[in-house]
This record gives structure tokens, sequence and C-alpha cells, in this order.
């Protein structure tokens, strides 16, 4: 087994913790290993979730009213 580390959790995450770990069964060390591991999987900027999702024309010189002079 690898290295133990302490963290401090702010009270409501702590109850969501232990809620998450009492509705699925699954012990609270395993919910946030499997978390962590999860996160750290990620090699994405957060950011790159909202790439590519413009909701506008595809082309903004169609846009009406765009003039090319």
């Amino acid at each position: 087994m690898g290295d133990t580390i302490t963290i401090r959790l702010p009270e409501a995450l702590q109850k969501r913790l232990k809620e998450r770990a009492r509705r699925t069964g699954l012990p609270v060390n395993r919910i946030v290993r499997e978390s962590l591991e999860s996160t750290l999987e990620k090699d994405e900027p957060a950011w790159m979730k909202y790439a590519g999702t413009f909701n506008g024309p595809r082309d903004l010189s169609s846009r009406k009213g765009y003039s090319k002079s």
C-alpha cells in the first residue's frame, strides 16, 4: 500500500461524502481514491469541456447586417 495522507474537509463536503458512502455502501476511502484517480486521469484543462460549445451562426459573416466593406 502507498503513503497515507491526511486532509481536512469542510463540514458540508464531509457530510456529502458520508452520505454518498451510506447510499452506495462503499467505504469513504474508496470513494475518495476513485474520485482522485478520475480527476488525475484527465489531462485536459477544465475549460476544455466548453470548447466548441458556441451557440450561434457557424460562419459569423452570415449574420444579418454584416457588411464586408
